[in-house]
């Protein structure tokens, strides 16, 4: 078996992260909190994980990236970075969502929370391994795991709290090791460029905005 070297990184949340897995080891894993700065910081970040594994952006073999939901603009830092790693080096880009990167490691219904502001969550269902669609919703209407099953809440204890009388579960692991492991099984799918993944309230009206026009 051909040895994997697979780059993760996200800046979906206030911080640059970055994770350096090696076959099926994580050997560097790196996070900066920031509210701002991650457009400048990223691609130092990820140069300072390779010189810190010895290696360069030749020797690897595969990219993931948080595509979130998350910080609009952070997402489209990380997504566009990528974006561009994937056209100078020629490999597989696989985008990662930060709900399934929450999940990561746990078997049996799983169902990541996060926070979308104004009375809002972001909640997506995962049933052993399939998985629900990931959408933005309030505490009444938040989909309901298959019923006579335990599920497990990922998430912030307080807003776990909020919504249910089940105590929150951590994740396993960090958030780009657990991008990174995921990316690893995806390497050898057919992969196109990753895209944000911007969630919604159902009723909310398209924006007269049109979105960046990424590089494909």
């Amino acid at each position: 078996m051909s040895e994997s070297l697979i780059l993760a990184f996200d800046t979906s949340a206030p911080h640059c992260a970055v994770s350096l897995l090696k076959n099926d080891q994580i050997i560097v894993s790196r996070q900066e909190n920031m509210t701002k700065g991650q457009a400048e910081r990223i691609m130092l970040l990820i140069q300072e994980v390779l010189q810190e594994a010895n290696v360069g952006f030749k020797d690897l073999t595969t990219i993931g990236v948080g595509i979130g939901p998350g910080n609009f603009t952070g997402i489209r830092i990380s997504v566009s970075a990528a974006r561009g790693l994937k056209l100078a080096l020629g490999i597989p880009v696989v985008g990662v969502s930060t709900l399934e990167a929450m999940s990561y490691g746990y078997d049996g219904v799983r169902v990541s929370v996060m926070d979308a502001k104004r009375g809002n969550f972001y909640v997506q269902i995962f049933d052993g391994p399939n998985q629900q669609e990931p959408l933005r919703c309030t505490s009444q209407d938040m989909p309901r795991p298959p019923v006579g099953t335990q599920p497990r809440f990922l998430g912030t204890a307080e807003t776990i709290a909020e919504l249910t009388d089940t105590p929150a579960s951590q994740s396993v692991m960090p958030l780009t090791d657990a991008i990174a492991h995921i990316a690893q099984t995806r390497t050898h799918s057919e992969l196109s460029a990753p895209s944000p993944l911007y969630l919604r309230a159902p009723d909310a009206a398209p924006s007269r905005d049109t979105a960046p026009q990424l590089i494909k």
